[in-house]
């Protein structure tokens, strides 16, 4: 082994003080979790996991598990008025509370982080039960969202300690989701640089890309958004927040129904992007439509692609292509009423950006949705 090289890994494992092994769980504050169980399980093909709530001796909360290959999704709502989560539901609605961090050292992670500024949600607590031990900690990011670091290296139970497996008969096939790619988050004006500072120097993040008002803008909206990724690039963070445009963006307009900052949506991959988006219409999910003229000159700016171009056509799949391969990509509308969280299916095909040849045609779609909502 080389000089060079060995300094090279030296360097990595000097610098990475925050190794993350992948996304743990999302978890969303919803007004109704047992409903809401019911829609990502009927429209989007999520399994159920766990439970924890009343019936497993918890007072005040209840919260439904669900998996989708790697993907674990935790819904939230209170039981009784005056709670903090119902707080957060009053102001924000139906959002993305933590994005959970799976780490080999919980405890570890939030000294670290700690020591670099990050402000504190919870301190490292450990949970157990005849399955084992896990060890959780959190620091606060932008707005009310959280990243809590979850360490389970010694835990064989079915979620976390406090829940119990959650068994029924009602189990919709999936629908060929299997990781979180990224989770994009709106920020106010002039506060996208703070929090890429954040995640550069208080959780050892990179930049990937950056993009600017001339690079997402139509003639009436405009946005600004930098791409934060960790050392290994398994777990991704794009941030945006808004431009100076003629009419209001839709950064601006997330901003005014959340009430702040959070995460503006999540994107999910798939290894079958015409098949997974197929059966999400079929189970009622709606999608963003782009122009039909956009797929007129679709294979000239991107070249050829391994799918044939009419399904695409017909379902309203976005094609973008960058120096390392193409992905496919498309986006529900939002899934509660607000116009806040949406979900973004995505197949990369070698391709390492986020659709950057897609941007005008996909800011037109949302601008005609804000138009009929009447916020544009």
């Amino acid at each position: 082994m080389s000089t060079d090289i060995i300094n090279k890994e030296q360097k990595t494992e000097v610098e990475d003080f925050l190794p993350l092994n992948g996304t743990d769980y999302v978890e969303m504050y919803v007004g109704n979790a047992r409903q809401a169980a019911h829609f990502y399980q009927t429209a989007m093909g999520f399994q159920p996991l766990a439970y924890a709530g009343l019936a497993t001796g918890r007072k005040n909360i209840d919260s439904y598990v669900l998996v989708q290959d790697k993907i674990r999704l935790v819904l939230t709502s209170p039981v009784f008025k005056d709670t903090e989560i119902g707080k957060e539901l009053d102001r924000h609605g139906d959002g993305v509370k933590t994005v959970a961090l799976w780490v080999d050292d919980a405890t570890k992670s939030y000294e670290e982080t700690m020591k670099r500024g990050a402000l504190s949600y919870l301190e490292p607590t450990k949970t157990q039960d005849k399955d084992g031990v896990v060890i959780q900690s959190g620091i606060r990011t932008y707005g009310d969202t959280v990243h809590v670091f979850v360490e389970r290296k010694n835990y064989n139970g079915v979620f976390l300690p406090g829940y119990q497996k959650w068994e029924t008969r009602y189990n919709p096939a999936p629908v060929g989701l299997k990781y979180v790619d990224h989770m994009v988050g709106n920020v106010g004006w002039n506060e996208m640089n703070t929090w890429v500072d954040f995640y550069a120097n208080v959780m050892g993040f990179n930049q990937l890309v950056s993009f600017d008002d001339k690079d997402i803008s139509t003639d009436y909206t405009a946005l600004m958004s930098k791409v934060m990724s960790n050392g290994n690039g398994r777990v991704k963070f794009p941030i945006n927040e808004p431009a100076e445009g003629k009419k209001k963006s839709q950064v601006e307009e997330y901003l005014d129904f959340y009430d702040g900052p959070g995460i503006q949506h999540i994107a999910v991959a798939t290894d079958n992007i015409v098949e997974t988006v197929k059966e999400l219409e079929t189970r009622g999910i709606e999608f963003l439509r782009v122009p039909t003229t956009y797929y007129d000159t679709l294979l000239d700016r991107v070249g050829p692609i391994e799918e044939d171009l009419e399904p695409l056509r017909k379902l309203g799949i976005l094609v973008d292509r960058d120096d390392e391969g193409y992905l496919l990509q498309i986006f529900t509308k939002p899934i509660g009423s607000r116009a806040t969280v949406f979900f973004e299916i995505i197949q990369r095909k070698g391709a390492k950006s986020f659709g950057k040849g897609n941007f005008k045609a996909l800011f037109e779609a949302i601008e005609r949705e804000q138009a009929l909502r009447g916020t544009l």
